[in-house]
């Protein structure tokens, strides 16, 4: 049986307990983070979140995820660090409310000379076939017309199928069948969408087009295009045969 003592020493602790703040988990991780950023080896879990984002999708849209928008833009500096190892770095459209992944210039300066030995150990190059960059080249089109209209960086460019297969007729030619040259531009969009370029075709026959699409069709890519299509039609130039027997 416990003694007067016992119970006033137990009541003098209980009393101490009460007295003394009660830290919380969350508060808790806050002093472990803020002891690990002082000791230099911590990144906030938010810039975490937003280059892990960025590695996996390659880009960020103000609109669809604008909290890791955010973070991109007020923290272009620790992310690009995170990126440097990797030869990439964070480029910001704040104008569009994009944040996109490029690859350092450093990675072309140190003997990448012929274009077609380019690589890269997480970015793999892929080429657009000539159709794919045709209707890129359209569909710029559509945006850069809707940015004229509703103002820059006006998002939801949207387009409609039946606007864009006279369009790419015109180049590629009809086929004769509406059904296999709708079945020919569906499946050239649903190729772009994989690039970040377009979004699923709706219920309504339409695509919106992303703002990634400006920087993706440049105007230097728009001038190889050009040439490109200059140097198949010269092939094709009554008269020029190349020597051969007609």
């Amino acid at each position: 049986m416990s003694d007067y003592f016992d119970r006033l020493t137990s009541q003098a602790e209980d009393q101490q307990a009460l007295d003394e703040p009660q830290q919380t988990p969350q508060a808790m991780d806050d002093v472990d983070e803020q002891a690990a950023s002082e000791a230099g080896h911590y990144t906030p879990g938010k810039v975490k979140a937003t280059a892990q984002e960025l590695l996996k999708f390659g880009l960020l849209e103000a609109d669809r995820k604008p909290n890791l928008y955010q973070v991109a833009v007020t923290q272009t500096a620790a992310i690009n660090q995170i990126l440097e190892p990797f030869d990439l770095r964070l480029k910001v459209d704040d104008v569009r409310g994009l944040a996109f992944l490029v690859v350092s210039e450093q990675l072309f300066s140190e003997g990448e000379e012929n274009d077609d030995e380019w690589s890269h150990p997480l970015v793999r190059r892929q080429r657009l076939t000539m159709e794919q960059s045709l209707l890129v080249a359209i569909l710029r089109q559509y945006f850069i017309a809707h940015e004229q209209e509703a103002g820059l960086g006006a998002g939801e460019a949207t387009v409609e199928l039946d606007e864009l297969l006279p369009q790419l007729q015109l180049y590629l030619g009809d086929t004769g069948s509406d059904t296999r040259d709708q079945k020919r531009l569906r499946s050239l969009l649903d190729n772009l969408k994989n690039h970040g370029i377009v979004s699923d075709v709706d219920a309504n026959d339409q695509v919106i087009i992303r703002p990634i699409i400006t920087h993706l069709a440049n105007p230097e890519n728009l001038q190889n295009l050009l040439h490109h299509f200059r140097q198949l039609a010269g092939q094709s130039a009554p008269g020029d045969t190349d020597g051969e027997d007609v």
